[in-house]
């Protein structure tokens, strides 16, 4: 496996994964802008469904740091991270990360995703997950997917059901979320369940991201100066 996965980046060089209005790609080192701005602007609205974030989480050496770690995880066939982008302008919405991956006679894992707060509540996540399980389940031959949220997270368990995940419990004290150990909600889909299928594309999102493709092909480099 570690042979077949041994980098995802490249294997997914032009070709992202498209559903609906956004795609997905793992992260690169020029997206650290993008993702600053956005962490930095959905910190109230993110901190508390996730871990205690440490006191560097919104600088430039934090996001190398997690490009570092993404690396070793993806090289050794354990988690995979994808940023999620709007396909009609290339603006950063949120992430997917498949975790803790297991082989041998599980072939499970776990799925983690945050959404910016100005693109919550507008189906892009939907969209995302709808593009993601195909790759999931075919490419990386996974056969059952679980996901974990907070009992009072009515969003997350409303994305979950939708796209095809069903409830299986209540774990207590399953995660430390934002400080403290919480109750979740256990979900989990198997590769042989209902699901929802891709969302087609949408046909603008189609014709911008061509155009977007058209512009950075024809744009010229500005001249480098020779060495004297």
């Amino acid at each position: 496996m570690i042979g077949l996965f041994k980098s995802l980046s490249q294997a997914m060089r032009g070709k992202p994964i498209r559903a609906g209005r956004v795609y997905l790609r793992p992260p690169h080192r020029r997206d650290v802008k993008k993702w600053l701005s956005l962490r930095t602007s959905s910190r109230n609205f993110l901190e508390p469904w996730e871990p205690t974030w440490p006191k560097d989480a919104l600088t430039r050496k934090a996001f190398f740091r997690r490009l570092r770690t993404y690396a070793m995880h993806t090289n050794s066939d354990t988690a995979y991270m994808f940023l999620v982008f709007r396909n009609d302008d290339r603006v950063l919405l949120g992430s997917i990360s498949v975790n803790d991956v297991r082989r041998g006679v599980a072939q499970s894992c776990n799925i983690g995703y945050w959404v910016g707060e100005h693109y919550s509540g507008q189906g892009y996540m939907t969209e995302a997950l709808s593009a993601l399980l195909p790759f999931i389940f075919s490419r990386l031959k996974i056969h059952r997917i679980e996901a974990a949220c907070l009992p009072h997270n009515k969003a997350s368990r409303v994305l979950l059901s939708k796209v095809g995940f069903q409830e299986e419990g209540h774990v207590r004290r399953y995660l430390k979320i934002d400080g403290k150990w919480q109750d979740h909600i256990l979900f989990g889909l198997l590769d042989t369940d209902p699901k929802i299928a891709p969302v087609p594309l949408e046909q603008d999102s189609i014709r911008a991201s061509r155009r977007a493709r058209r512009r950075s092909r024809f744009t010229t480099a500005p001249a480098q100066r020779a060495e004297s």
